[in-house]
């Protein structure tokens, strides 16, 4: 009998400490990683050439006799989950603890061109991380608002409109992620054998069709995005800009390219999209195509840490925006309801699949 009471007291120790972990982790994650981007911590240890101490680390960051046990704090932090890994380094014939960069730390040196400190600065925004404190409000809401709706009175695009500052702070953090992208599009150029021209919807500033620009000098490039996103870009002779709406029209071309766009979107906003690109694509006299960058949810398949970054998409994307992830049955559906006759899913990023559809 004491050992049943012995072992259900351990589990609910083991769901305390469950609980705890993620309650404080809160908020000391995403913070944290936004403290140690503004402060320059990647750069300094990279510049420094060699893993680094603390005494050297608050020396160069000239911090407060008061606060190195609190940067300790936080740098032990980030080292426990993987942002920095302690090791041991001899310095005049002593043993030290020392910090160096990890693969994830390493995409935050500003050097570096896969740098993905924008998207850090664009996604862990202070002034919008109140929007999740009306989750209950929202959970019970009748009307199809996005939590943004809820909290402040407008969606996530009209808030982007209205202020500028955060309008840029969100396109540099996409702008930062297309860079990724890139990196794997340059391994399938077998997507664009055949293509003469594409549109790249909601293709920002451009950075992806400036990398199929130079892979595919004879291809000419569309990016259709926003007015506001492209009123003052400037294009090339095999690039252009074109403000406009994607659920009006879409350019005419070989082939659409949509980049983390459909899962921004409820179904029903996707087929229309899908439509859309469907008609820019079948206008030519010869089969075109759209190829989808975009997350599939495949729990039986991915590894645990991949499968938990995509429910925290999920989340985001249908909170925030009514929009979704979807399963290969999910994506079948939209695509047959659109008119599509065909796809092919394949591998693309860690967490993205490259998926090709045809009319």
């Amino acid at each position: 009998m004491a050992s049943n009471v012995g072992n259900k007291a351990s589990e609910i120790f083991q769901g305390q400490v469950h609980l705890y972990k993620h309650l404080l982790a809160h908020t000391v994650d995403a913070m944290s990683l936004r403290w140690m981007v503004e402060l320059g911590i990647p750069d300094i240890i990279h510049n420094h050439g060699q893993p680094i101490t603390l005494p050297k680390l608050v020396s160069i960051l000239q911090v407060s006799p008061t606060k190195v046990r609190g940067v300790q704090s936080l740098i032990r932090y980030l080292a426990h989950t993987g942002f920095f890994e302690i090791v041991t380094i001899h310095e005049n014939i002593e043993e030290k603890e020392a910090y160096a960069l990890t693969a994830a730390s390493q995409l935050l040196v500003k050097d570096n061109d896969l740098c993905l400190a924008p998207v850090i600065k664009g996604l862990v925004d202070p002034s919008s991380g109140g929007v999740w404190s009306d989750l209950k409000k929202w959970t019970y809401n009748d009307d199809d608002l996005t939590l943004y709706d809820v909290s402040v009175g407008s969606n996530l695009w009209e808030v982007l409109d209205k202020n500028p500052a955060c309008n840029k702070l969100f396109n540099d953090a996409f702008a930062a992620d297309s860079k990724m992208m890139n990196m794997a599009l340059r391994g399938c150029n077998w997507v664009f054998e055949g293509v003469e021209s594409i549109v790249d919807v909601g293709g920002g500033t451009g950075i992806t069709a400036k990398t199929i620009c130079e892979a595919f000098p004879n291809m000419k490039s569309i990016v259709l995005d926003r007015p506001r996103v492209v009123e003052n870009l400037s294009g090339t002779n095999n690039l252009t800009y074109v403000g406009g709406d994607m659920f009006k029209s879409i350019p005419k071309a070989d082939a659409v390219l949509l980049k983390m766009v459909l899962h921004n979107w409820n179904d029903k906003d996707c087929r229309k999209i899908l439509e859309n690109c469907k008609e820019a694509v079948s206008d030519k006299g010869k089969r075109g195509k759209v190829i989808v960058l975009d997350i599939v949810m495949n729990a039986s398949e991915d590894e645990d840490e991949l499968h938990g970054l995509k429910l925290l998409f999920d989340v985001r994307m249908t909170c925030l925006i009514n929009g979704k992830e979807r399963k290969e049955e999910e994506w079948k559906k939209l695509f047959v309801e659109a008119g599509f006759q065909s796809y092919k899913i394949s591998p693309f990023t860690g967490y993205l699949s490259l998926i090709e559809i045809y009319p």
